[in-house]
């Protein structure tokens, strides 16, 4: 049985990876990342040491997968990055499993990608989309719909209000939220990617509390003694806020001004 765990690059699928390099040989495994100079090169060496083949692809390259994908029995997608020109690239990655001989796929998708109420939120239509292909194509899958990440709250959201004289804006106002890990996430899909799970499911992982964006900013504040300012805007206010940090709107932007040199190891 071999198991392939695309987008290894990035932070949530190098979680999936190194989870299930703790299970299985590594001459068992194929990783694929769209950059493997977005890998650190310590854990490069380990994965290949391990036996791991590891291969460079892209969702709009299909060659690229039909080769990494070539003899692999059960996979796990993470999904693309570009909302709206993500839909096609996971038609794409599906159809060269399935026919690359796949017997099972892992897809990672977003809390409430079925769910009316969620349709407005900005990433949920593409979910929707990828789930009702992958169910159309008839292969044996499982959605792994996670929640928002908590880490992110934590940390870059963190730094961003420390930039701008200590005021926290977000587009979130009193809304709350079961945040998750992306460890926990990791550990979910790959525990499924392994066929622990029920074929054909779809798993919500979420947090076991509701919180607020507000309640982490008095968190941060209490933990730090920093005293940060919450600050509710709607959604031009939220996109002016990031242009003045030389963050641009989509994530094809250019983020070489920005705090964070590689938007690509954000996800």
């Amino acid at each position: 049985m071999r198991y392939i765990v695309t987008g290894v690059d990035g932070q949530l699928a190098s979680r999936v990876a190194e989870t299930v390099l703790a299970e299985i040989e590594g001459s068992n495994l194929t990783f694929t990342c769209m950059n493997k100079e977005r890998i650190p090169q310590e854990t490069l060496r380990r994965w290949e040491q391990a036996g791991v083949q590891i291969f460079e692809i892209n969702y709009d390259d299909i060659p690229s997968m039909e080769r990494a994908f070539r003899g692999g029995d059960r996979i796990y997608i993470v999904s693309g990055l570009e909302v709206g020109k993500r839909v096609q690239q996971h038609r794409n990655a599906i159809d060269t499993a399935i026919q690359a001989g796949a017997s099972h796929i892992t897809y990672s998708s977003f809390i409430g990608a079925t769910d009316p109420d969620y349709a407005h939120v900005y990433v949920t239509p593409d979910h929707t989309a990828t789930e009702q292909y992958l169910k159309s194509t008839g292969i044996a899958y499982n959605a792994m719909r996670n929640n928002l990440y908590l880490e992110n709250y934590l940390t870059m959201y963190t730094m961003l209000a420390l930039m701008s004289d200590d005021k926290w804006l977000s587009t979130a106002g009193e809304g709350r939220a079961t945040l998750v890990h992306k460890d926990d996430c990791a550990r979910a899909a790959a525990t499924v990617l392994l066929g622990k799970g029920e074929n054909n499911q779809a798993y919500n992982i979420v947090g076991s509390e509701s919180v607020s964006v507000r309640d982490l900013c008095s968190l941060i504040q209490e933990v730090s003694g920093i005293s940060l300012e919450y600050v509710p805007v709607d959604a031009e206010q939220y996109y002016e806020y990031l242009e003045r940090l030389n963050i641009p709107r989509e994530i094809t932007g250019d983020f070489s001004r920005s705090p964070f040199p590689s938007a690509e190891r954000i996800s």
